[in-house]
């Protein structure tokens, strides 16, 4: 048995009255995912535990199969371990953000107009990240560049005792009482502020504002944690794998667990990443001996927190129609028995710009146990009036690879 696991980073969504009171899921044309619907299994399943942030990092911790309550230890130490940065175990990570902030008014009046400063190019931004290490590069501290708008900030024996809020809880929000709480706020505030007096001038961000896209005009540093560690994926499951992703949360949750990390030329974590090519490196995975692969796209999730409803839909449409039938057509041709299971990490609703922590539908689909069931659909509201539903997220992925193969 094979087993491959697609993932639609905030694909879940709210009814929304542009699209007739359907949500994206409901009204996007996915004919893949609506054969599957009707020949499989749908549920729902709540992948963020009571009273934890809803969060890509707990959220895919939960669909991976590890209880984030047991195993979270922050977003950003996983994020280190993709982009090969070694950790000692007093070490403390952090999200570095480059975001768009408002020009009026006092730093601490400013508006957050964009989490990504419009999904800034990853060249783009490491000259900036290297001119923000120069700035404040101690014994102490340090930066590493990431992708696109996602970097690093390394604190040997710092702490871990903060309050800070991810950027993209507060879109259109002034940031004065969301600035940095806690033990040590005033050196990450420091930084914050220092950061908008001289990345706002760089060449950069003027080149930017000239061709009209939003200037990367400060960081933004959240998501603190430290060194994580889970248990090993083949031990926990007999299976080898590997994971894809243009992410590298994703990456590094994959790497910690275990699997292989697959690189794809072309994947950007956008609407215009390599939709093809993560699903032919998948394929390939599954041909080169892996038992279990995990893709991971991020665009319908960036196109929820960026209030793009079109791109949304349309997000959900590449999935099906690029992904999803590229692997199952391929996965057929194999010849062997196979297993797929579809669904998003949280909601990232149009209207909130942000996660929330709902439940989110999931479908299972087995080539060698198709049943039929014409009105079976797959979306928030249909998997709402089902019996099957996983209370604890993280027990979902132990289901999807043991059940019902002895019936």
């Amino acid at each position: 048995m094979k087993y491959v696991v697609i993932l639609g980073d905030g694909m879940a969504d709210e009814p929304i009255k542009e699209l007739g009171n359907k949500t994206p899921l409901q009204y996007a044309n996915k004919p893949m995912i609506d054969y599957m619907a009707k020949h499989g299994e749908v549920g729902i399943v709540y992948t963020i535990p009571e009273g934890m942030t809803p969060g890509s990092d707990t959220a895919n911790l939960s669909v991976m199969g590890y209880n984030p309550e047991i195993y979270y230890s922050g977003r950003s130490p996983l994020e280190a371990v993709s982009m090969g940065v070694k950790l000692l175990d007093t070490d403390v990570t952090f999200r570095c953000n480059l975001v768009t902030l408002s020009d009026e008014g006092d730093y601490d009046e400013k508006i957050i107009l964009d989490h990504s400063s419009d999904e800034i190019s990853t060249k783009e931004a490491r000259e900036l990240i290297k001119a923000v290490n120069e700035h404040f590069k101690t014994k102490e501290i340090e930066f590493f560049p990431g992708v696109s708008y996602r970097h690093l900030m390394l604190w040997h024996k710092g702490s871990v005792e903060f309050d800070l809020t991810p950027p993209h809880d507060i879109l259109g929000k002034k940031i004065t009482d969301y600035l940095p709480k806690g033990e040590q706020k005033d050196i990450i505030y420091k930084m914050m502020r220092e950061s908008y007096n001289f990345l706002r001038n760089h060449p950069i961000n003027i080149n930017r504002i000239e061709k009209g896209l939003k200037p990367a005009n400060s960081i933004w540093i959240w998501g603190e944690g430290r060194k994580p560690l889970l248990p090993s994926f083949e031990e926990k499951y007999g299976l080898k794998g590997s994971v894809i992703s243009a992410v590298d949360l994703i990456k590094g949750i994959g790497i910690c667990a275990g699997l292989d990390s697959i690189d794809v030329e072309g994947a950007t974590g956008n609407i215009h990443t390599n939709f093809i090519g993560k699903a032919m490196a998948a394929v390939n995975e599954i041909k080169n001996g892996k038992d279990f692969v995990y893709v991971h796209l991020e665009a319908p999730d960036e196109s929820g927190h960026r209030n793009e409803l079109d791109n949304k839909v349309k997000s959900i449409e590449l999935l099906d129609e690029k992904v999803i039938k590229v692997i199952k057509e391929e996965l057929d041709l194999l010849g062997e028995e196979y297993k797929l299971m579809v669904l998003p990490d949280h909601p990232t609703p149009i209207r909130l710009r942000t996660h929330t922590a709902d439940p989110v539908p999931y479908l299972i689909y087995q080539n060698t146990k198709e049943i039929f069931n014409p009105k079976q659909q797959y979306d928030e509201i249909y998997v709402s009036g089902t019996n099957n539903c996983f209370k604890k997220g993280h027990e979902l992925m132990n289901y999807f690879l043991k059940c019902k193969e002895d019936e």
